[in-house]
């Protein structure tokens, strides 16, 4: 599968997610890289590095994504520095989204990377005009479940759900979600950046098979060795699992997901999480071929 693309292979259709085979077909010209963690790792250390250099807080949000806080005169310049700084520093572009508030600055981001220069501002007065008529899906953190359960109530569009009241969408939503749901619709959301070290709570690995697999035989052997690769990548990091899950794609991409906790505890040891993740198999049916598997490792939060 594509883990991203380039913006010029998006042109073509190409999009993560999107089978190899596919995206071959859709951009025969198109050069193919294996995944590099040590080397996604290392630069985005570098970029992190740049992005302090700055008098601003700064929340590392994942490999490749951070949040800057700061009250500036000037948050277009700062963005426009800041561009600059990782491109000379790091030699990578990048899109900066500015906001009020994470939930803006958010958003805000996934416009900046259609925009060639980079930026891209959502503030209060800016959200509605230009977040009121798109589909709820379109609003961070809601996914596929929250949108049927808003097109059910009639709130199909962002407008829609903002105009809601609370009680409306506590016939659906329990009462933390149905709140939050109506500050994000609104342009509301957090203003904390956090400045602690970011720390992955967990890591996951998973193939796509050139061939089904239609033996159980060879689907146990293929995610055994799949989750002690995992399990000693862990272990490298100086982690410890303490759940495990599994997922399953059949080849009619139907896909399904089970986990376990560890109860022995957090674990280092690779035949405990080998063996988590087949006892997790167990909980499949496995009745038509598998395209795809994946492990996820669930960390030990407090093992630093």
């Amino acid at each position: 599968m594509v883990a991203t693309a380039s913006r010029e292979a998006r042109e073509f259709g190409v999009h993560s997610g999107m089978p190899m085979r596919l995206a071959a077909r859709q951009c025969p010209d198109a050069v193919f890289l294996p995944v590099d963690m040590p080397a996604y790792v290392q630069a985005s250390a570098r970029v992190m590095a740049a992005l302090r250099a700055f008098p601003v807080r700064l929340e590392v949000h994942g490999l490749d994504e951070a949040f800057v806080g700061g009250d500036v005169d000037d948050p277009q310049q700062l963005a426009v520095e800041l561009r600059a700084a990782v491109l000379a520093q790091v030699g990578l572009t990048c899109a900066i989204g500015v906001g009020r508030n994470k939930n803006q600055a958010k958003i805000a981001a996934r416009f900046a990377k259609r925009d060639p220069a980079g930026i891209a501002t959502l503030t209060g007065e800016t959200w509605m005009p230009v977040m009121g008529w798109r589909p709820v899906g379109d609003l961070w953190g809601v996914g596929p479940r929250t949108v049927k359960k808003l097109d059910e109530l009639g709130l199909p569009t962002v407008a829609d759900l903002a105009a809601a009241d609370l009680e409306t969408l506590l016939q659906r939503f329990p009462p933390r979600a149905a709140q939050w749901l109506c500050v994000i619709a609104r342009g509301g959301g957090d203003t904390e950046v956090v400045t602690e070290p970011w720390v992955a709570k967990s890591r996951s690995k998973e193939v796509t098979f050139a061939r089904d697999l239609t033996e159980r035989a060879d689907i146990e052997q293929q995610l055994s060795v799949l989750a002690r690769e995992l399990g000693a990548e862990v272990v490298a990091a100086g982690r410890r699992v303490v759940r495990v899950a599994v997922k399953v794609r059949s080849s009619s991409f139907f896909t399904q997901t089970r986990e376990t906790k560890l109860r022995g505890g957090p674990t280092t040891d690779l035949e405990v999480i080998s063996g988590a993740a087949l006892s997790v198999l167990e909980k499949f049916e496995l009745k038509r071929p598998v395209r795809l598997l994946g492990v996820r490792a669930d960390l030990d939060v407090d093992e630093q």
